[in-house]
C-alpha cells in the first residue's frame, strides 16, 4: 500500500503533500518536527484543499426537490433546504453517503449574506438523536412541566399537532402512540405489572413514532435548537491549514464549511475523512514519513483504557447501541462477544438509517438483537450492492503499529474509527480519524486569538 519516496503522484492532495514537502525543507534546523509542521501548515491556505469530488455523490439539492446532474456548472457541496422534512433530509443524507450537510434557509432574500443564508449544519447523529430522544421522552412517561415534554410540545404546536399522555399510575411496562386522522398524537400507556425492560417499551415508540404524521411531517428547521447546529463555525479560504487542523481535532468540529466571501456561498466542506485522505497521499514525502513512521505507543495512543471503552454486547437489542451512541456522544461502537472482550462487529449512528428507510429488514425494532441486525444489513447491502463501509468486518490495529498504517487502514476502508487489540485479539482501545489529527499539530500558545468572538453558543439543551 505504501508509495516510496519520491514516487510521483497527480491527486491534488499529492500536490498539497509536494507544497508541504518544499515547505518543510527550507524550516529553520533548530525547530522540532512538531514545531516544522505547524509552521508548514501555517503557511498553506484553506482555498488550497481541493473539493470533495463528485464520484461521492456531491450535487446540490434545489428548493425544487431535483437532483441536478450538471455537475460542471454546480458547486459540490450538497444543500438541504431548511423545509425539508426529516424523512427527507435523511434521505439525502443517506444518497450521497454523507454525515452532515449545510441547511440553506428557504426564507433568505437573494442578497444575504452567508451567515444569513444558512441557519446550521444538519447532522445524520443529530437527527438519530433526536428521533430516539422523543421516543424515550415517551417512553419514559416523563412528566408535562419537563423540558422536554415542553420542547415535544412546543415542536407539535408549531406543526399543527396535540401531543397527548395518557398513563397509569402503576408504571410503565408498555406503549403505544395512536395518530389519528386530524393530526393528533396519543400516548397510551398501560400498565401489565411485568416489569418490561425499559428497552423494549422504546423501541416500541420509536417503531410507531417513526412512521406516525410527526416525524413524516416535521420539518429540519423545526428542530435547529435541538441538537448542535451551533457554534456554525465557518472557515475563509485565507484561513490556514493550521487553523483547520485544530478545529478538526482539539476543537471536535466533524466537518468545516468553507466560505466564499465573494459570492456569500458555501464553497466547500473540509471532512476528517478528507484529511486522512491527504495524509495517505503524502506517504512517502520525507516530512509525513518523518512523523508517519512512528508506532502509536509513541504518540501516546490509544488514549483509552479498555475498561472504558465503549461497547454493545452481540445480544443487546439493537436499540440499545443507539440509545447509548446517543447518551455518550460518541458516532460508533464495537459489538463484543458473551466475554466482552473480542469485537465481532462495529455498528455506528449512521446505520440507523436503516431502521428509518430500510423497515422491513427489521420489522421489530424492539427485539432484534445488535448481532442479528448486523448480519440481516450486510445480507442486504451484499443483496443489493450497496457500498457500505460502516457494516464491514471490524478493523483492527495493534498498539506498536505505525501511524502511516493506520491512516492507510482508515482511507483504504473508509471507517470513521479502528479498535487497537492485544496479541489475543483482545480490545484495547479505539482510535478516531480525530485521535489521529490532533497528534499531527499542537495549538501555539493563543493562537486563536478573536477567533471564536460573536460564534453563536451551543444550544440550550443541546444533546449532540
Amino acid at each position: 500500500m505504501d508509495s516510496p519516496p519520491g514516487s510521483a503522484k497527480s491527486s491534488p492532495e499529492a500536490e498539497l503533500g509536494h507544497r508541504l514537502e518544499d515547505l518543510w525543507d527550507i524550516q529553520e534546523p533548530q525547530l522540532s518536527p512538531t514545531e516544522k509542521l505547524n509552521s508548514c501548515f501555517e503557511s498553506i491556505l484553506v482555498a488550497a484543499f481541493p473539493p470533495a469530488p463528485s464520484s461521492e455523490g456531491t450535487r446540490l439539492l434545489y428548493a425544487d426537490g431535483i437532483y441536478h446532474s450538471n455537475l460542471e456548472s454546480l458547486p459540490s457541496v450538497v444543500e438541504i433546504p431548511s423545509d425539508s422534512t426529516l424523512a427527507n433530509a435523511i434521505e439525502i443524507l443517506s444518497k450521497h453517503k454523507i454525515v452532515s450537510a449545510p441547511v440553506r434557509d428557504v426564507e433568505a432574500p437573494e442578497n444575504a449574506s452567508w451567515i444569513d443564508r444558512y441557519i446550521g449544519i444538519v447532522e445524520f447523529a443529530g437527527i438519530a438523536v433526536w428521533i430516539l430522544h422523543q421516543s424515550e421522552v415517551v417512553a419514559n412517561g416523563m412528566k408535562a412541566s419537563s423540558a422536554a415534554t415542553r420542547d415535544a410540545n412546543k415542536l407539535a404546536a408549531k406543526l399543527g399537532t396535540v401531543v397527548t399522555l395518557e398513563r397509569t399510575t402503576s408504571g410503565l411496562d408498555s406503549s403505544a402512540i395512536t395518530v389519528e386522522a386530524n393530526g393528533e398524537i396519543k400516548d397510551k400507556v398501560h400498565s401489565t405489572g411485568s416489569g418490561a425492560a425499559e428497552a423494549t417499551i422504546a423501541g416500541n415508540i420509536f417503531e410507531v413514532f417513526t412512521s406516525s404524521d410527526l416525524y413524516k411531517i416535521t420539518k429540519v428547521s423545526d428542530i435547529s435548537g435541538s441538537f448542535r447546529w451551533a457554534p456554525f463555525l465557518a472557515l475563509q479560504k485565507s484561513d490556514s491549514f493550521l487553523t483547520m487542523l485544530l478545529l478538526l481535532s482539539k476543537y471536535k468540529m466533524k466537518s468545516l464549511p468553507v466560505v466564499d466571501l465573494g459570492e456569500e456561498k458555501i464553497d466547500n466542506i473540509i471532512t476528517q475523512s478528507a484529511i486522512i485522505h491527504m495524509l495517505a497521499e503524502c506517504v512517502g514525502l520525507h516530512w509525513f514519513e518523518n512523523w508517519g513512521t512512528k508506532k502509536l505507543f509513541e504518540l501516546g495512543l490509544p488514549i483509552m483504557m479498555p475498561k472504558k471503552l465503549i461497547k454493545v454486547r452481540e445480544d443487546e437489542p439493537v436499540l440499545n447501541a443507539f440509545q447509548l451512541m446517543s447518551n455518550k456522544g460518541v458516532g460508533g461502537l464495537p459489538v463484543v462477544d458473551g466475554s466482552g472482550r473480542k469485537a465481532i462487529g462495529t455498528i455506528s449512528i449512521r446505520d440507523i438509517h436503516y431502521l428509518l428507510t430500510q423497515p422491513a429488514l427489521c420489522d421489530k425494532y424492539r427485539s432484534i438483537t445488535t448481532k442479528d441486525f448486523i448480519i440481516k444489513i450486510n445480507a442486504y447491502v451484499e443483496e443489493q450492492q450497496v457500498v457500505s463501509s460502516t457494516m464491514k468486518n471490524v478493523v483492527t490495529c495493534k498498539r506498536y503499529d505505525t501511524v502511516k498504517d493506520i491512516i492507510l487502514s482508515l482511507d483504504m476502508e473508509k471507517i470513521q474509527r479502528i479498535y487497537v487489540v492485544d496479541q489475543n485479539e483482545n480490545l484495547e482501545g479505539v482510535i478516531t480519524l480525530r485521535d489521529i489529527i490532533s497528534r499531527l499539530v499542537h495549538e501555539p500558545h493563543g493562537y486563536f486569538g478573536d477567533f471564536f468572538d460573536g460564534v453563536v453558543p451551543l444550544p440550550q439543551g443541546s444533546r449532540v
